[in-house]
């Protein structure tokens, strides 16, 4: 394979350390990722190694600069996801994904897509009646849904949010836990407001719960139900029955919009005759396949925007379900 020597300036030292990361951490990452020997001397990079790599590093640093000096900031992580997307369209203009606001959320940090995948999610949330949304956890698919339907509350294109989950966990059942009904639903529901409260102030969360602009309730509560003119979340919804789903599907009102959320590895229902639980997310992926007005979208552990250690362990698991069969 060819080798490839490039020679990168940045004139701004601010910037650069920044893009460099603390002690180089940033560099060091991408010599690790690309196989590169990456050298600095001030604001100047030097790349060399195979040619493939050095285009794609060349190209990382090159537009990670420009948007550090159009304002962005760099979180922990962002070299790593950024990588990953060159990795798979060398394409890529990383300004458009960094730049695509799902929600702002007042002095808080803007609430950004980080991953091409997660690019088409939040213009589908946007701009599709129904989006369902499958993958492994840490893909943001819960997380982008609350975001974009606050922007959409904010901005009075629906009046209401309700965030909505089957209250089914592996081995756990509600009449086993402490409490009245409030109490016993309460540990299912908690990651819908962890969410929330990631964007909003707890203050304004209660106030919007109590004014009836965000509802957050079992899905059994959704029975009998007609929901208009709200942005409606069904949350790990490989936990639904079948029949749970199709409830659900048919609550959607005029001037609403739903996302479906899950994770088809993760399915706690109880097993049936055949070995396997009856997943409603199952199902619906193959019965509202083509329908118009559903869009889907199929996040891949790439997408995983936890802990690097996140991404690993699903592999592990992939690989050791594999050897299982």
């Amino acid at each position: 394979m060819p080798s490839a020597e490039h020679c990168l300036s940045f004139e701004d030292a601010a910037f650069a350390n920044e893009l460099f990361g603390p002690r180089n951490a940033n560099l060091d990452f991408l010599a690790r990722r690309t196989g590169l020997h990456i050298s600095t001397r001030g604001g100047a990079v030097t790349l060399r190694g195979p040619a493939p790599a050095a285009a794609l590093a060349r190209e990382l640093l090159m537009q990670l600069y420009g948007l550090l000096k159009s304002g962005l900031r760099l979180h922990p992580d962002d070299v790593r996801h950024a990588c990953a997307v060159l990795e798979r369209n060398p394409e890529a203009d990383l300004g458009r994904l960094y730049r695509d606001t799902v929600f702002v959320a007042g002095t808080r940090r803007n609430i950004v897509t980080r991953t091409l995948t997660q690019r088409e999610y939040a213009a589908s949330l946007r701009d599709n009646d129904m989006t369902i949304a499958v993958g492994p956890a840490g893909t943001g698919k819960t997380y982008l849904a609350v975001a974009a339907a606050l922007s959409m509350l904010m901005s009075k294109k629906v009046r209401r949010i309700i965030l909505t989950r089957p209250a089914v966990e592996a081995g756990e059942r509600l009449g086993f836990l402490p409490g009245d009904l409030a109490e016993k639903v309460n540990p299912y529901l908690r990651p819908l407001y962890d969410a929330l409260h990631d964007m909003l102030d707890p203050e304004k969360t209660a106030e919007m719960t109590a004014a009836g602009l965000i509802e957050i309730a079992p899905l059994a509560f959704m029975r009998g139900r007609t929901l208009n003119d709200a942005f409606i979340i069904l949350d790990e919804a490989q936990n639904t029955t079948p029949e749970q789903m199709k409830m659900f599907l048919t609550r959607l009102g005029f001037g609403s919009r739903a996302a479906v959320t899950g994770d088809i590895t993760q399915i706690d229902l109880p097993v049936g005759p055949d070995g396997a639980g009856r997943s409603g997310l199952i199902q619906a992926l193959e019965v509202l396949k083509g329908v118009e007005g559903v869009n889907m979208i199929f996040f891949q552990k790439e997408d995983i925007i936890r802990h690097p250690l996140v991404g690993r362990i699903v592999d592990a698991y992939d690989q050791y379900q594999k050897n299982s069969r």
